[in-house]
């Protein structure tokens, strides 16, 4: 890199293209893995990014406090190993390619090599359901590769405008062959550990996307319900009441449940009630998550209303009489417990009708009935929905695959603890949401999802002689096959024509989790298993960054699967930021409709001031953002112009090769950066980038207002020794200050670094006090007491309402006597930015400027 010409008017417009485009060619962040050293190696597992639809300001927030972290150790004479990588799969994208293009998967159709998508776009926002053409798995699964390129492409764009800084030869896609095959891998080494398995159990199920949904992707939201007051029929003719917000699932009521301690039920423990309408037989047990205090202190227990249903299923030993089919529907067939004419009857209006109009349809059979005590009593309640899902969860009963994640296993559940303790959290708190969800797991990790886009399980199943499929014997590739699709390829040892055939095959359908990929990022990212040497300089790598309402899940899971391969954490740190908020505090989402995207942000402000608005938010801190008044973005712009400015200013005074720092506020002002240096660098050490930035802020502001005024004048005259130490003295703090600014600002402080250095400020060393110290030692104090005589003296020329350039014959400065001596020290330079002819000095117990005459008319202040 050659020296830029100092521009007539420095501008941020424009640094953004200029600067991408030279780091690009140069190779300014790219990761040099043939003279790295482990010992030097600062590893970042970056957040890839979900690639569909737009990015928006959130993404932008928390990726430049990542950003300043890299460039703060690249700076520090590490080997930053900074990739970014796609989160490709999963039912985000599967989402924007059906709205997209306008078309669903359909399994059952056979693939159409000339297919051409109805729409390209979209009609609006997107193509509603019913319009949505169905084709075949392999033509949506194209689709889906097709639209996540396209996305990827503008966020790589947008992130390159923003000035991370990536090394761009190490992005993956969590999709591709690679990934695919280390996925396929971790899975296979956890089925072979005994660590993945599969069961036939309940599963919390979205109806609209027919999938499965893991506890972490649960989200609690307040419903409008109904408690409803039933009779259940005891063999003596007496009742038992109960009361249910589920009605509908009568049918499915497999027994009454009541606490040991509630004297009220204590006698009918033991004994039988019969359900009303459908006349089936349940027993009365006792467990001690039954709530006294509940609506009548007994519940129904059905397959499966919620959670604890499940728990109760399970610990008493109840049968599964399931009646919601995935789709949301009643199935077909009634329960064979129901034996009764009346009970297959009432059932038969049921058959089919969605969750809602079976409830409508078993509240009017009580009523008939005579088993519907009262009134419905309205409330609002919490209700399970998926965290991308738009209707109440059911539980159905289904054949999963999973992941030990410690629920079941105490020795498990400590190691992850334990690794959870070893990670350095920044910010600290954010240790407690780890601690609690780890605690508070009540299921393994259920990894397989019944969608389409996504890696497969490489697995198939054999299918016996007499057609039936044995899925307890899953037929698994060697490690060099990988990766498969067992959808469209033969199980080893058979070929295309036996699948599906008694004696033959068949494939897995299901795909995994998009967790259960995300999970493994420093592996995609760091080689594992492929680039044995890559592996081995990154991992465990130095630093996870994320938002905080991924603990649970992104964190956690990369934590597990790090555990269960390698029994060791993946990171040693992890930084967390904050969310971003709207006006009224709310969370900024997609779902919400509040996001900003910003493209118009970066256009009006810069990317500098963008980052400057980030990188002013502390980590675990929610930061408001109001697009109509970006008051952080205009600070940050003008921090940036003044930047600019100031150094062009700075550079305008040429400096003697041998020029010494020799008069004492030049010292003092070189004595203050240390310090600020120093601060700065601790802040930094601690992942506290707004205190970093705050510290040399404030110190910027005070040489651009105070110093620079004060020296200005010396500066400009001749070749003197207090001359060159004033201008040793501006180019030794423009050095310093914008190697302390680039990781915030990068964009200007490598422009101005281009006009009087070789290389990249952002591959420069990082500022040090001991390089102050070999320029000039000293005191801050002294620059600290002119600054606020400087502020008196302004003061009172506003006072005597003249200009700040008239003339001042005299004046008398008061200040304790060791400010005094600084002050005296100082003289020259104080009566030359004064423009004060005479200056005398006395002792005083405060400082404070007095006695001004100015154009022959004394004025005192």
């Amino acid at each position: 890199m050659t020296f830029s010409p100092v521009p007539d008017k420095p501008a941020l417009e424009g640094l953004e293209s200029k600067w991408d485009g030279t780091w690009s060619a140069a190779g300014t962040y790219r990761f040099d893995r043939e003279n790295a050293e482990r010992s030097r190696v600062f590893s970042i597992d970056t957040p890839p990014p979900t690639a569909s639809g737009s990015l928006h300001i959130g993404h932008v927030f928390s990726y430049t406090h990542t950003d300043v972290m890299a460039r703060f150790q690249r700076m520090r004479g590490k080997d930053v190993f900074y990739p970014l990588g796609w989160d490709d799969n999963g039912l985000p994208t599967e989402r924007r390619v059906q709205n997209y293009y306008g078309v669903r998967c359909d399994p059952t159709l056979p693939y159409d090599p000339d297919f051409v998508p109805p729409f390209s776009g979209g009609e609006g926002k997107s193509v509603k359901a019913a319009d949505q053409k169905p084709i075949s798995r392999r033509n949506f699964i194209e689709l889906c590769e097709t639209l996540t390129i396209e996305d990827e492409k503008q966020f790589e764009d947008l992130y390159r405008r923003i000035g991370l800084s990536v090394d761009w030869n190490h992005s993956y896609r969590t999709i591709s062959d690679e990934s695919l095959r280390t996925s396929q891998l971790a899975f296979l080494r956890n089925l072979h550990r005994g660590e993945a398995y599969q069961a036939l159990a309940p599963t919390l199920w979205d109806v609209t996307f027919r999938t499965a949904v893991a506890q972490a992707e649960l989200e609690d939201k307040e419903q409008p319900g109904a408690y409803h007051r039933l009779s259940f029929h005891r063999p003596d003719g007496g009742t038992i009441e109960i009361e249910t917000t589920r009605p509908e699932l009568l049918p499915a009521c497999v027994a009454l449940v009541a606490h040991p301690d509630d004297e009220r039920y204590r006698e009918y423990v033991g004994t039988t009630v019969t359900s009303p309408v459908f006349g089936v037989e349940v027993p009365v047990l006792a467990h001690h998550l039954a709530q006294k205090d509940k609506g009548a202190g007994i519940a129904m227990v059905c397959t499966f209303g919620d959670l604890t249903d499940v728990i109760w299923w399970r610990e008493l030993d109840l049968p599964n009489r399931t009646i919601i089919g995935t789709d949301g529907r009643v199935l077909p067939e009634a329960p064979s417990a129901i034996t009764s004419e009346q009970g297959i009857a009432a059932y038969a209006e049921l058959a089919g009708k969605t969750v809602f109009s079976a409830k409508k349809q078993v509240v009017e059979l009580l009523t008939a009935s005579g088993d519907l005590i009262g009134e419905p009593k309205p409330i609002t309640h919490p209700v399970k929905f998926f965290e991308k899902g738009d209707r109440p969860l059911e539980i159905v009963s289904t054949r999963q695959w999973y992941i030990s994640n410690g629920a079941k296993d105490p020795a498990l559940s400590e190691a992850l603890l334990e690794r959870g303790a070893e990670l350095n959290w920044h910010p600290d708190f954010m240790r407690v949401r780890y601690d609690n969800w780890v605690g508070g797991l009540s299921g393994d990790w259920l990894i397989s999802r019944q969608r389409f886009f996504g890696v497969p399980f490489p697995l198939w199943y054999p299918v016996s002689a007499d057609g039936e499929t044995d899925f307890d014997s899953p037929i698994v590739p060697s490690e060099d096959q990988l990766p498969v699709d067992p959808s469209s390829d033969p199980a080893p040892g058979y070929d295309e024509s036996q699948r599906g055939v008694p004696g033959g095959f068949v494939g897995e359908l299901d795909v995994m989790d998009t967790w259960a990929t995300s999970s493994l990022t420093p592996q995609l990212a760091g080689g594992w298993e492929r680039d044995p040497k890559l592996w081995a300089l990154t991992a465990p790598f130095s630093l996870r960054p994320q938002g905080q309402d991924i603990i649970r899940t992104w964190l956690f899971s990369t934590v597990l699967r790090s555990q269960l391969e390698d029994g060791r954490s993946p990171w040693s740190d992890a930084a967390i930021s904050g969310f971003i908020v709207d006006p009224d505090r709310k969370k900024m989402s997609k779902s919400k409709g509040n996001v900003v995207t910003p493209a118009d942000i970066l256009e009006r402000h810069g990317s500098d001031a963008v980052r400057y608005w980030a990188a002013s938010s502390r980590l675990g801190t929610d930061a408001a953002f109001d697009p109509q008044n970006p008051t952080q973005m205009k600070i940050g712009r003008r921090l940036a112009i003044k930047i600019l400015n100031a150094s062009k200013f700075i550079l305008g005074f040429e400096a003697a090769p041998d020029a010494r720092v020799t008069e004492a506020l030049d010292i003092s002002m070189l004595a203050t950066l240390r310090r600020i240096v120093a601060d700065a660098t601790d802040a930094l050490e601690a992942y506290d980038h707004a205190r970093a930035l705050e510290t040399t802020e404030t110190f910027f502001w005070t040489f651009c207002d105070d110093y620079l005024e004060l020296v200005k004048e010396r500066a400009y005259s001749g070749d003197t020794a207090a001359q060159s130490s004033a201008v040793a003295a501006l180019r030794h703090a423009l050095d310093v200050l914008l190697r302390l600014f680039a990781p915030v600002v990068p964009f200007a402080t490598e422009e101005v670094w281009s006009w009087w250095h070789e290389g990249s400020v952002h591959t420069a060393s990082w500022p040090t006090p001991e390089e102050l110290d070999a320029v000039a030692s000293g005191e801050p104090a002294t620059l600290v007491a002119t600054s606020q005589a400087l502020t008196r003296i302004r003061r009172a020329k506003t006072d005597a309402k003249v200009s700040q350039k008239t003339g001042v014959r005299r004046a008398v400065i008061t200040a304790p006597a060791a400010e005094l001596a600084a002050l005296r020290s100082v003289e020259a330079d104080l009566r030359a930015v004064g423009r004060i002819a005479e200056i005398h000095f006395t002792e005083g117990e405060e400082l404070a400027v007095s006695d001004i005459v100015v154009d022959n008319e004394e004025a005192t202040a």
